[in-house]
């Protein structure tokens, strides 16, 4: 599997299209604020879901939903994704919002407040891009992981990612430490709710 990490590959992927733009044009940001602002985004997204994804009932929670929501049509089809998301197609797979509450639980706002921290957006702005990236990471991570059915290899290369997290490791495990231990761990998740991805 290719070395690079998960949160880069979708990130180049994003820049060779016209996806940043459109982002941009969406949440009415410059090119370059839209470009630093989805480079700190996808490691927090990642991050967050390799942290459910660390436990094996999470990561196969986790993988039973990319197979059943967004595994769907030839692969990775950035531009169709976009559409959608922006345009309201209404289909779990596009629901940002409602893919959000998954990853982060009763957290999302503590989330979209750690991302304009570190991105100097206000909190709604931030919102509305994990809202808009979070259907494009789970069809990316569809594309990547669903065909196999491997629930191990997509916890590894997810939890390889909560290790990097882009600097934003701190900020999330502030935001989503909900023991006040400080560290975002085993109990937290626990407190986020054990129904991950489940409808």
């Amino acid at each position: 599997m290719n070395t690079q990490s998960l949160a880069a590959s979708l990130f180049q992927q994003l820049q060779q299209g016209p996806g940043l733009q459109q982002v941009s044009q969406q949440l009415g940001l410059d090119s370059a604020q839209t470009r630093q602002a989805v480079g700190s985004a996808l490691p927090l997204l990642l991050g967050a879901m390799g942290q459910n994804a660390s436990e094996p009932q999470g990561a196969q929670s986790l993988l039973n939903a990319l197979q059943r929501d967004h595994s769907g049509g030839g692969g990775f089809d950035l531009g169709g994704i976009l559409g959608a998301v922006m345009g309201g197609g209404g289909s779990g797979a596009t629901d940002g919002a409602g893919i959000l509450g998954h990853v982060f639980g009763g957290q999302q706002p503590q989330a979209a407040a750690a991302l304009g921290q570190k991105t100097g957006l206000d909190s709604g702005t931030s919102g509305k891009l994990l809202a808009i990236l979070a259907p494009i990471v789970m069809s990316f991570l569809a594309q990547r992981f669903a065909q196999q059915g491997n629930a191990t290899e997509l916890s590894s290369a997810l939890g390889q990612e909560t290790q990097s997290g882009g600097g934003l490791g701190s900020l999330l495990g502030g935001a989503l430490d909900q023991d006040g231990d400080g560290q975002f761990g085993a109990s937290d998740l626990m407190k986020l709710g054990a129904g991950l991805l489940k409808r």
